[in-house]
């Protein structure tokens, strides 16, 4: 694996945390790990929990997002050793010290189980968003859309080409459907692989960010007053866009693809 990426993934640590006593401290193995969907509130919410006193936003790590489809295939165990050798080299390069990490790669919930080995102490928290405003966001972020070059910062290519998470035999079905279909598909692989991990995680709704502090506070045993303040900064304007962004034939080629997981997860 690149060094560059641990380079980069640390190099975030320093600047969003800085140097302090803590940083020079044991490292603190109470980490949160926030997953879910991409576009489902991952960064917001890890952002709000990395600002509350004791805690430090690691961002993406970049070298665990890059391992996580390898990891996804290994026997849990063996996943674990190598997930916590990335997060300790991370944490010890980015200083975070006594500081608890809170780690925001939405594929973690493919590697769940591995996760809850190589970290017992850690808090895992699931981002839920309705996923047809899921597929209104990936849409217009374009990351699986035809024709699409480039790649992320851990060096995953956008495009419609099918990633790890796309069932054995149906790569080809997944790569001609349409926009709004395989953007449906990415939401509803990725909240059930969350739902068949049988891993225990606390499930925050994006709809229910600016007043769900009380309860994610309990569970993190943080200020409840500062995370408040941090979750309260959440914009709900956003929420049901779906109404009034997605095309009829869009919302049927989503409903096809994810009708019975809303239904199931309340939307």
């Amino acid at each position: 694996m690149s060094s560059l990426l641990y380079v980069r993934a640390a190099g975030r640590v320093l600047r969003s945390g800085g140097v302090s006593r803590a940083s020079l401290r044991a490292p603190d193995d109470r980490l949160v790990f926030v997953f879910g969907c991409p576009r489902s509130g991952t960064t917001f919410l890890a952002g709000a929990i990395g600002a509350v006193p004791g805690f430090v936003d690691l961002g993406e790590v970049h070298p665990l997002k890059a391992a996580i489809p390898e990891l996804s295939r290994l026997e849990s165990a063996t996943a674990a050793g190598r997930l916590r050798r990335i997060l300790d080299r991370v944490r010890r390069l980015g200083l975070v010290g006594s500081r608890r990490g809170v780690e925001q790669t939405p594929e973690i919930s493919y590697v769940l189980p591995a996760v809850a080995e190589a970290f017992p102490e850690a808090t895992l928290v699931h981002a839920l968003r309705d996923g047809r405003d899921v597929v209104c966001s990936l849409l217009e972020r374009g990351w699986l859309r035809s024709g699409r070059a480039g790649a992320d910062d851990a060096g995953i290519a956008y495009g419609p080409q099918a990633r790890f998470w796309v069932e054995p035999g149906r790569e080809l079905e997944f790569e001609e459907a349409s926009d709004a279909r395989r953007a449906a598909w990415a939401w509803r692989r990725y909240v059930s692989a969350v739902r068949e991990s049988r891993v225990d995680v606390h499930e925050v709704r994006y709809e229910s960010l600016a007043d769900g502090a009380g309860p994610l506070a309990v569970v993190l045993a943080c200020d409840d007053r500062s995370l408040a303040g941090a979750l309260g900064r959440a914009h709900s304007d956003s929420i049901g866009r779906y109404r009034r962004d997605l095309s009829a034939e869009e919302l049927a080629d989503v409903e096809a693809e994810a009708g019975p997981l809303l239904a199931a997860t309340g939307y």
